[in-house]
């Protein structure tokens, strides 16, 4: 017989602040919301050409100010998944959740690929046959790569989520540790480029954190149930994921040699992103957020991804960063002008950035939610459309039998 399955600590003291273990987790929504926020910050500055390179020996201070915002955001993506792993797992495969996520996809890279394309907006991006298709089918041709992992994840929750919750602590631990060992700690300590390895960009590097988020909601980690050592994770990881790239760099100044794997500690499955991020976790997990703002987290969370969407969108992706002020600093940065000023200019540009996307894409998906909600209820008086949701309705009623 399989050990008892244990709730952990974290998730006992939420159901208590909140009354039932029905709603939100509040703190892990809070850090949904973080989480994108640093995605943003990624994709702000690395398309926006505010992260020098490298292999550059005249970096200013403004660059490794950069490179440091780079290192403390890097863990978003990890973070972001192990949340809804974390949520996963305990959940049955609904077939209606995959049509509603397809469709969100579909809409935003449809409606916002042809506009880029139409205004005049595409930069380092050509209009023709492979766009079109890219914009038609998002999910296949890869136009959101996180989506496209996200999704054919999802697929594969009936089987997964399954094993998980039939699997001993014993078994599940050591699964976990061999495909860590595969796909993230191997990589980490060789000084080469392995062929396989997809810097973490892909669907099998996010079923080791689905499994690891499965592990941390069913057995929990003692480590990270003591005050202090999730947020101590977090900062020493992203302090070593710095270093550790500015050590590589300073080799490759002085021999030439490792230039492959100059930024090796920033790849998404290197461990010390994946430690860091499931320390961020661990910090959340102890945070305490109620009354008020527990209801405007909760409001805004469900609307995130929304925000990648939208920024992260073939037509626009390039461009953005532009319109909210990368290209200025960007200009400063290439001047060598620096000081604390230049890291405040650096700084608060790069937040303001963050905040408009965050804005725009929240807004962007809450009209979007309002106009299939409208759409739904109009198509629901046309018999074939009421008949497919009733098929639908039903196949989600046989994953919950199960």
């Amino acid at each position: 017989m399989p050990d008892r399955i244990h709730m952990p600590q974290i998730e006992k003291r939420e159901k208590r602040k909140e009354g039932t273990g029905a709603g939100r987790m509040a703190n892990l929504e809070l850090l949904r919301c973080v989480a994108m926020l640093m995605v943003v910050a990624l994709h702000y500055l690395g398309k926006g050409e505010l992260l020098p390179e490298l292999t550059d020996s005249g970096m200013g201070t403004m660059g490794i100010a950069a490179w440091l915002m780079e290192s403390f955001c890097i863990v978003a993506v990890n973070v972001y998944m192990f949340i809804s792993g974390y949520f996963l797992c305990t959940s049955s495969f609904k077939p209606s959740r995959l049509a509603q996520l397809w469709l969100q996809i579909w809409t935003y890279s449809v409606a916002f690929g042809l506009i880029g394309a139409l205004t005049g907006v595409l930069r380092e991006e050509v209009f023709d046959i492979h766009y079109l298709l890219t914009v038609l089918f998002p999910v296949t041709m890869g136009h959101y790569w996180f989506m496209t992992a996200y999704v054919f994840l999802y697929l594969l929750l009936p089987f997964v989520g399954a094993a998980v919750k039939k699997m001993s602590k014993q078994q599940l631990r050591l699964s976990l540790a061999l495909l860590l060992a595969v796909f993230c700690i191997v990589k980490s300590v060789l000084p080469v480029r392995l062929e396989m390895d997809a810097l973490g960009y892909d669907c099998l590097w996010y079923l080791c954190v689905f499994l690891a988020a499965a592990y941390v909601r069913r057995f929990g980690i003692p480590f990270l149930e003591k005050k202090g050592r999730g947020l101590l994770l977090y900062l020493g990881g992203c302090l070593l994921v710095f270093g550790g790239t500015f050590v590589l760099r300073e080799i490759y100044l002085r021999t030439g040699g490792l230039g492959s794997r100059i930024k090796m500690c920033l790849e998404y499955n290197h461990a010390l992103p994946f430690l860091a991020a499931v320390g961020l976790f661990g910090a959340f997990s102890r945070l305490r957020v109620q009354g008020r703002t527990a209801r405007i987290v909760n409001g805004l969370a469900p609307y995130t991804l929304g925000v990648y969407l939208l920024h992260e969108n073939i037509g626009l992706r390039y461009s953005w960063q532009e319109w909210l002020g990368a290209g200025q600093l960007a200009e400063e940065m290439a001047r060598g002008t620096g000081g604390f000023a230049g890291i405040a200019r650096l700084l608060v540009g790069t937040m303001a950035a963050v905040l408009a996307v965050f804005v725009c894409g929240v807004l962007a998906d809450m009209a979007r939610k309002r106009i299939f909600g409208g759409l739904h209820r109009i198509l629901l008086r046309a018999g074939f459309y009421r008949r497919l949701t009733e098929k639908i309705e039903r196949a989600d009623a046989l994953f919950r039998e199960a």
